[in-house]
């Protein structure tokens, strides 16, 4: 029987969302010296053209190929690697890019199996501009910025099919994860802008000896997506609400009618004290209460730390949030 070769890939970009700085570090970005990005696209057609575009902070692309006779694996490699982005910094105006530093790739020794055979690989770098602050262990002051990473597992079995996913990265920024036909797949589910910059740099890394795993959540609809957009830059500013893990965020029966569009963590929904499902960042909720009567229809609870953006409804469009409401009638589900 003549050699087979099989070739797959998973992407993960990742990039700076909007009010994901915290503290004093949130100032050159309030004021426009320098940005935070624009959502990246729910399909990658060119890597590279976002990247000279300035769309992404760095991109991990894992691809792979593995060869296959009388069905058997007989060969198998890596083939993609890590790219990096830039930071414009904005003095009036000027506008001056500073390439970032990128770290050499770690491209883990291939797990084979009769019939699989499973790729890992992990790409970082950081600023290329000097960020001197204390730190709050040794050295006790750090000069460069906090390393940012993703680590991708890649899995192609005998028959050509894959499984993929984002099993380890930085608590920032945020990292989008794309299958090999360059759909958005999965995301990560946390931000924690104060760890990462106060922790994630030499030996608290993987090119230390540390990663730290992913927490991911499943992909919002395309409507989602749209009406972010619209909340984060389509009117007024909206209201930025922080909660705690085990904070409640709407209730169920309670009387009320903004609309909430979660920007980081992860909320149980639950219906008669029943969880029925889980929702993460870039969902948008709380619609059913603006067209049906004021009523919350479940309670949203959120299991990590998180942050909401909340609006009025009628900033939006009611046969947006019609269209929403009729894709969340998770309350009719049996959990």
């Amino acid at each position: 029987m003549a050699r087979v070769r099989h070739e797959s890939s998973v992407t993960a970009i990742s990039w700076i969302p909007s009010e994901a700085i915290e503290g004093l570090s949130k100032i050159p970005f309030e004021i426009g010296v320098t940005h935070y990005d624009q959502p990246p696209p729910d399909r990658i057609d060119d890597l590279e053209e976002l990247r000279r575009t300035d769309r992404f902070r760095e991109a991990n692309e894992l691809r792979a190929y593995v060869e296959v006779e009388d069905g058997r694996i007989v060969g198998h490699g890596y083939l993609g690697g890590g790219r990096i982005g830039s930071t414009t910094v904005r003095v009036g105006p000027a506008a001056i890019r500073f390439p970032a530093v990128q770290l050499p790739d770690i491209q883990h020794e291939p797990e084979v199996s009769p019939t699989a055979v499973r790729f890992v690989q992990t790409i970082g770098g950081r600023m290329g501009i000097p960020t001197p602050r204390p730190v709050p262990h040794k050295p006790f002051v750090q000069f460069w910025p906090s390393i940012a990473w993703s680590t991708l597992e890649l899995t192609i079995n005998v028959d050509g099919s894959a499984k993929r996913g984002l099993v380890g990265a930085s608590p920032f920024p945020r990292h989008w994860v794309y299958d090999d036909k360059g759909e958005l797949i999965e995301k990560s589910a946390v931000i924690d802008f104060n760890t990462w910059f106060n922790d994630s740099f030499g030996a608290r890394t993987p090119w230390g000896d540390h990663d730290s795993p992913a927490l991911v959540s499943q992909v919002e609809s395309a409507l989602e997506r749209e009406l972010s957009t619209i909340i984060m830059r389509g009117g007024p500013k909206p209201a930025i609400r922080n909660l705690a893990e085990g904070e409640t965020l709407t209730e169920q029966g309670q009387e009320a009618n903004e609309v909430y569009l979660i920007l980081d963590g992860m909320f149980a929904v639950e219906v008669d004290r029943v969880t029925v499902g889980e929702i993460g960042p870039g969902a948008v909720v709380g619609e059913r209460a603006a067209l049906e009567g004021g009523r919350r229809t479940a309670t949203l609870r959120s299991t990590t730390r998180a942050r909401v953006a909340a609006i009025p409804p009628d900033q939006l469009e009611s046969s947006d949030l019609g269209t929403l409401a009729a894709g969340h009638r998770r309350e009719e589900v049996t959990a």
